[in-house]
């Protein structure tokens, strides 16, 4: 069976049940329906407050193929292992209809290894993408109107301005021209729409602690700049509190259960390539309240999701991980050494250079295929040994949390071991250097070079104050390089920074490097085309 129909055939228990065996109280949460629910305001002051913290797992990988490593299943799966001796929950991210409707599919995980309803889960779910969506355009609107009822606030025409967005693939709006029409509607105007997982609001949205916390960062948003070149935020729109409305549900964890049947948290946005890619804090630190074990996941590979969420997210936190998962399959391996699996090996020791630098214990998890082989298996294992550093095979996909009980006692065994946590730079590094630290200690690269206006981009920042603030990298996810076409672990590069802006809500600076666009494109045969639903409503080509 492939995903859907394991997902499909799965008995699932009511959320009200799965919830209550977590240790939760009515109180705590908000059925919506029988299988999702939210944590109510009460549940997560609770959840913070009780003293209780579980250990932190973080599960990252290698360098992908396209299709994906299997860096959901494995987290999910090892949840579920981990969930068979002590109290474990996963705490993944949502998924965006882009993928879902594009090739790579949703982020529900596979085979016995999923977070159920997987259907709602990937097509809207509780409304939290939509409610993002919604705030990120009343801003648009508001900016617009502003300039329109004679631009009190002096904002300069010409100079870019907060974008729109949308949750979908679609390369005819990476660039628009907007307020065509006659002076009723504004000036025309360059304009772009960004995806939605990409919009700074999804990012505020993860990395806020409370409603309050919420609308003071919404308030920082820079929106567009004035004749003299200073920042016009949110907050001197008057947008801030009508933002925040709209998404006072959204930013409540969501519940839902393993195909095992036990407590997940679903919440905040993918996209670790073109965002900062991880689960919310509040997700976060609700579940350690909870959990014995939270695991959770940073998007695509340790370059990207994991590096965003070990330098801006703990930080936030206030502690690191008490130990890290490299998900590492064979094909992608053998991808990288050019059919090869032993000359592709060099991609695995980059990233695990990379995560061992932090402190925390890491361990490999082969994620098995079918079509593996146990000899292929063993030359891994026997490069990390030669390396002192444990890798096991483990099978999400097909045995669930059985297949995944050694690699969960290998995990639970190195977050007993005492680390220090040190992040790659520090928050009085300059710009250049905290770009440095990351292309040196995480890229394997030289250095940096800035390209067209990002040197303009620079001096805005350092002038207005925002040189603080830790760094976003937008790069592809195919090589450590900006250059897709540079696989396995390529040396003697530069990272070409075309632009930097801040993204003063969410707390950190975004620089886009190499040919990375904020707005995917559908490929020629997408997944789309394949997805259906019969005269039951039941879905099908959904994975």
């Amino acid at each position: 069976m492939n995903n859907l129909e394991i997902a499909q055939a799965a008995k699932l228990r009511p959320i009200a049940d799965v919830a209550a065996e977590a240790g939760l109280i009515d109180a705590d949460f908000e059925p919506l329906g029988r299988f999702k629910a939210k944590l109510t305001t009460e549940g997560i002051a609770r959840l913070k407050q009780n003293g209780k913290r579980g250990k932190l797992i973080l599960v990252s990988a290698i360098t992908p193929t396209t299709k994906g490593e299997g860096k959901t299943t494995v987290t999910i799966g090892l949840s579920q292992g981990l969930n068979k001796n002590a109290r474990a929950i996963s705490a993944t991210r949502e998924p965006a209809l882009g993928p879902i409707f594009g090739v790579k599919g949703g982020a529900c995980g596979g085979g016995y290894s999923q977070v159920l309803p997987m259907e709602d889960i990937n097509l809207f779910f509780t409304g939290d993408f939509p409610a993002i969506t919604a705030a990120h355009n009343l801003l648009s609107a508001m900016l617009d109107a502003h300039v329109h009822h004679g631009n009190a606030l002096g904002i300069d025409l010409k100079t870019e301005r907060w974008p729109r967005t949308l949750d979908m693939n679609d390369r005819a709006l990476r660039s628009v021209i907007t307020s065509l029409g006659g002076a009723t509607n504004g000036p025309a105007r360059e304009g772009s729409f960004v995806i939605t997982p990409a919009s700074e609001i999804m990012a505020i949205l993860c990395l806020s602690r409370s409603l309050a916390d919420l609308k003071e960062n919404l308030g920082n948003i820079v929106a567009a700049v004035n004749t003299s070149g200073a920042p016009v935020t949110a907050r001197d729109l008057k947008a801030d509190g009508a933002m925040t409305a709209l998404l006072r549900d959204a930013i409540r964890p969501n519940l839902v259960q393993t195909i095992e049947g036990g407590l997940a948290f679903v919440h905040g946005g993918p996209f670790g390539n073109i965002a900062h890619g991880c689960s919310s804090i509040l997700a976060t630190e609700c579940a350690l309240g909870l959990a014995d074990y939270v695991v959770t996941e940073a998007g695509f590979a340790s370059d990207l999701g994991a590096e965003k969420f070990l330098n801006i997210v703990c930080p936030r936190l206030g502690y690191g991980p008490d130990a890290i998962v490299l998900v590492a399959s064979i094909k992608a391996l053998a991808h990288h050494g050019e059919g090869n699996l032993e000359a592709g090996l060099p991609n695995l020791f980059r990233h695990l250079s990379h995560l061992q630098a932090y402190g925390p214990k890491v361990v490999v998890a082969i994620n098995r295929f079918a079509d593996d082989t146990d000899e292929d298996h063993d030359i891994v294992k026997s490069a990390c040994a030669a390396r002192g550093v444990l890798a096991v095979t483990c099978n999400p996909f097909g045995g669930g949390g059985e297949g995944c009980l050694e690699l969960a006692e290998a995990v639970a065994t190195a977050a007993s071991e005492p680390s220090t946590f040190t992040p790659a730079y520090t928050e009085t590094q300059t710009i250049e250097e905290k770009l440095t630290a990351i292309v040196q200690k995480v890229y394997g690269g030289n250095g940096v070079v800035f390209e067209g206006t990002s040197r303009k981009d620079l001096s805005w920042l350092k002038k207005h104050g925002y040189a603080d603030l830790p760094v976003c990298v937008a790069k592809t996810q195919y090589s450590f390089s900006d250059d897709a076409a540079r696989t396995n672990a390529p040396t003697g590069f530069d990272l070409h920074v075309k632009g930097l802006r801040a993204s003063a809500g969410a707390g950190f600076l975004v620089v886009t490097c190499g040919e990375i666009m904020l707005m995917p494109g559908l490929g020629k045969a997408p997944t789309a085309q394949q997805i259906d639903v019969d005269a039951d409503g039941r879905i099908t080509g959904h994975f």
